[in-house]
């Protein structure tokens, strides 16, 4: 699933293959817990929360990973240190393996999105 024409997150997690389906729904139950007030909608084909219109987090089961998407720079230059063993790109975290996904990671930078309103590229 690399972009999905999914209506709604629902839909989106009900396509999902079964090796991810359980860590998307998890990535979910995070964002939603931790981004209280912001939208969850879907844009450009995946799941993505929107504080005030503009999107800060999405996630994705891509092809080769799941991807986390941090669109806030801010909060990626705060981690610095902690994203510099990740495999990310600009601003997306990529987890090759389910089982890999650092949810302890991957909450707390909802939570440091979440402190404080900021500019999302």
């Amino acid at each position: 699933m690399v972009q999905s024409t999914a209506k709604d997150v629902d839909a989106y997690l009900a396509e999902a293959s079964e090796e991810r389906k359980d860590v998307l729904v998890r990535l979910r139950q995070l964002c939603r817990a931790e981004l209280k007030g912001s939208d969850e909608v879907m844009a450009y084909g995946m799941p993505t929360y929107e504080r005030d219109g503009a999107a800060e987090i999405a996630f994705a089961s891509q092809k080769q990973y799941i991807s986390y998407y941090l669109m806030r720079g801010d909060v990626r230059d705060a981690f610095e240190e902690r994203l510099a063993g990740q495999d990310m790109g600009k601003g997306c975290l990529r987890f090759r393996r389910p089982e890999r996904v650092d949810f302890d990671l991957v909450r707390d930078l909802l939570r440091a999105t979440a402190a404080a309103p900021g500019e999302a590229c």
